[in-house]
């Protein structure tokens, strides 16, 4: 067995490892709305979402062209690498994108952020790209058109859509019973929360698919032009598949908690209008290639139902906290994606590849015991929020474990 062969063993094993992250972190955007407002138990919903992010997988491979040549250039137009790669090199490089990707996944996880998985992913390939090619190694026109661009508008987008549709849910539904409309609305957002999973899965589930397609690429198995012509190897398919579902079946229930109760106080009107405009944009999205990360959709989404709701309070401060977050992402999963690069190409060959997954594996290992100082599950995803937590600890156990949670 080869050295190439090896590395490339390893990426494709954390290439999975990243998709699962990215299924438990982002099972927030399609049931936080649905758990909060009690529409489904919270066990049911992320069974549910899991079941669809599986079957969503199987329905496009646009995103994940997308990513096979649109965020980096590692192969010149005859099908060879570019000068300066070696097929090694080329895959340390996307190994340590990878790397930088879920460290940021599981650091946001931690606190509780929802933050996009893909920008993590995409920053952590980008920042790999220029500690090994510099800035040629990047495709910056395919990173500002098809990243950046839908990333700054799709919030903005996804809340003015769902604060009209609220606003219009509350104005034709105001002559009927609470009752009875709280049962209606309960269960369309059983229906939207299941088409959000289902687009999950057809957008984000491909952005793993590429990562494995670009390896391929780096050993010379596959081409991108021959993916464009063919399509992608099924078990590619599959194994993301079912990785995204077994990782959402996990629940991120930190970050279903701030989805589903930081934001604002949701109504059953208001989550079925958030998670349908989710869905649209998403979907379409998807279909034209762009990959878009569904946390800013979601979040777009949950605060437009906030503004279009009548009185509803938004908690902006919380809103803002996450702003911030997302515009860390893509310079620190890139600063992560570079280090771990930089250190690979030292050490050199298997050696470095082992070396920064051993790093990988040391880091997850030391963020997972911290989140057993203040555990979210199913529990508590859904105990008050308190506004006064955000100053406190993470883990300190001086504060009632609801208080505990809200900061999550």
């Amino acid at each position: 067995m080869t050295v190439e062969l090896v590395i490339l063993g390893l990426v494709v094993v954390t290439a999975l490892a990243f998709d699962f992250t990215n299924g438990f972190h982002d099972t927030g955007n399609a049931m936080a709305t649905s758990i909060a407002t009690g529409a489904l138990s919270p066990r049911t919903a992320v069974a549910l979402s899991a079941v669809l992010n599986l079957v969503g997988a199987f329905l496009s491979v646009e995103v994940a062209t997308t990513v096979t040549k649109d965020v980096l250039l590692i192969q010149t137009s005859d099908g060879g690498l570019v000068h300066g790669l070696d097929p090694t090199l080329a895959l340390v490089l996307i190994f340590s994108g990878l790397i930088g990707g879920i460290l940021w996944n599981l650091a946001t996880w931690l606190f509780g952020l929802p933050s996009s998985s893909s920008h993590a992913l995409f920053g952590g390939l980008i920042g790999a790209g220029l500690a090994s090619l510099g800035v040629a190694g990047v495709n910056w026109s395919g990173v500002v058109q098809k990243i950046l661009v839908p990333a700054a508008l799709a919030p903005f987008i996804a809340g003015c859509v769902a604060a009209v549709g609220t606003a219009l849910v509350y104005l034709i539904s105001r002559a009927a019973s609470n009752r009875h409309k709280d049962r209606g609305f309960r269960w369309g957002q059983v229906g939207t929360a299941s088409m959000v999973s289902l687009a999950h899965g057809t957008g984000d589930a491909q952005k793993t698919m590429g990562v494995i397609a670009l390896a391929l690429i780096a050993h010379g198995n596959l081409s991108v032009q021959g993916i464009e012509d063919n399509g992608l190897p099924p078990w590619i398919i599959v194994t993301c598949a079912v990785a995204i579902a077994l990782g959402t079946y996990l629940g991120g229930w930190r970050v279903i908690r701030t989805l589903g109760k930081g934001l604002v106080e949701i109504e059953p009107p208001q989550g079925m209008a958030a998670e349908a405009s989710s869905a649209a944009i998403i979907l379409t999205s998807s279909h034209f290639g762009m990959a878009l990360s569904t946390t800013h959709v979601a979040t777009g989404s949950i605060l437009g139902s906030g503004v279009g709701k009548p009185g509803a309070r938004v908690r902006w401060g919380v809103a803002g906290r996450m702003v911030v977050g997302w515009l860390l992402t893509l310079p620190a999963a890139a600063v992560v994606g570079a280090v771990c690069f930089i250190i690979a190409r030292a050490v050199g060959g298997l050696p470095g590849a082992v070396v920064i997954f051993l790093l990988l594996a040391a880091a997850s290992a030391v963020i997972f015991l911290r989140s057993r100082h203040q555990k979210v599950d199913r529990h508590n995803v859904n105990a008050e929020w308190d506004e006064n937590t955000h100053s406190v600890a993470p883990g300190d156990p001086d504060r009632a474990d609801t208080q505990e949670v809200a900061r999550s």
